[in-house]
C-alpha cells in the first residue's frame, strides 16, 4: 500500500522542534521495519530550500501550487518569525491553503506562530482554539475569535488542531489521534513516555506496539 501524504508547510525560520515528534513518528517504520500508512511531504511557496530556525536547510518536495486537499491526509503548519504581525503577508498563501483544506473537510494542525496566521485569516473566528497566549493571538489583524479562545495546550475543533508552542508533544499526540496512527493503548504509552517522562511507559510502548 502506498503511504498517504501528510503535508508539512516549510518556510524560512520555521520552528523545526515544534514538529520534530510529528515528522519522526509519522515517517517511522514499524517494529518489523515495514513502512507506515503515511509519509511526510514538505510544501514550500517555491522550490527554493528554506532555512529553519535551527539552521537546517530543507528543500520542499512540492510547491503550494501543487498542493491539493484531495491528495492529503492533513496539512501541518509550524511557527516561524514570518507569521508575526510585522510579516503578516509572508505566509498568507499557507493560511489560504489551510482554508482550502478545512473547507474540503481535511484536517489542519497549527502550532505557535502559525495560529497567529490562521487568526489573521479569520479561521479562528468561529472555532475553539488555543495559541501561545490570548494576548499573543490578539496581535493578529482582524482577529475576532477571542470568545472561542481556550487556555489549553492543545484544542481540537471541527478538523482544526491548534497548540501553544510549548506543547509539541501534546500537539503530536493530537495529530496522531486525528490520523488514527496508533491504537489507543500505544498512543497512551507514547504520550506517557514523551510527555511525562515515565520510564515505565517505554516498556508499555514496546509491548503495545508489538
Amino acid at each position: 500500500m502506498t503511504p498517504q501524504a501528510v503535508h508539512l508547510g516549510i518556510y524560512d525560520t520555521m520552528s523545526d522542534w515544534e514538529v520534530g515528534y510529528v515528522t519522526a513518528h509519522i515517517n517511522k517504520r514499524d517494529w518489523q521495519r515495514r513502512p507506515g500508512r503515511y509519509r511526510v511531504v514538505t510544501v514550500g511557496a517555491t522550490t527554493e530550500p528554506v532555512t529553519t530556525m535551527g539552521g537546517l536547510r530543507v528543500a520542499p518536495d512540492i510547491t503550494l501550487d501543487e498542493l491539493s486537499p484531495d491528495a492529503s491526509a492533513m496539512l501541518i503548519l509550524a511557527g516561524s518569525e514570518t507569521w508575526g504581525p510585522t510579516n503578516s503577508g509572508a505566509n498568507t498563501a499557507f493560511a489560504d491553503a489551510a482554508r482550502r483544506f478545512l473547507d474540503a473537510g481535511v484536517p489542519v494542525a497549527a502550532i505557535c506562530g502559525a495560529t497567529l496566521g490562521l487568526a489573521a485569516a479569520g479561521l479562528l473566528d468561529d472555532r475553539e482554539h488555543t495559541s501561545n497566549a490570548a494576548q499573543f493571538v490578539a496581535f493578529a489583524p482582524r482577529y475576532a475569535g477571542a470568545a472561542h479562545y481556550r487556555d489549553e495546550p492543545v484544542v481540537v475543533d471541527r478538523g482544526l488542531i491548534t497548540a501553544t508552542g510549548t506543547a509539541p508533544v501534546a500537539f503530536a499526540r493530537s495529530i496522531f489521534d486525528a490520523l488514527d496512527l496508533y491504537a489507543p493503548d500505544v498512543a497512551d504509552a507514547w504520550f506517557d513516555l514523551y510527555g511525562t517522562g515515565d520510564p515505565a511507559a517505554f516498556f508499555r510502548l514496546e509491548q503495545a506496539a508489538r
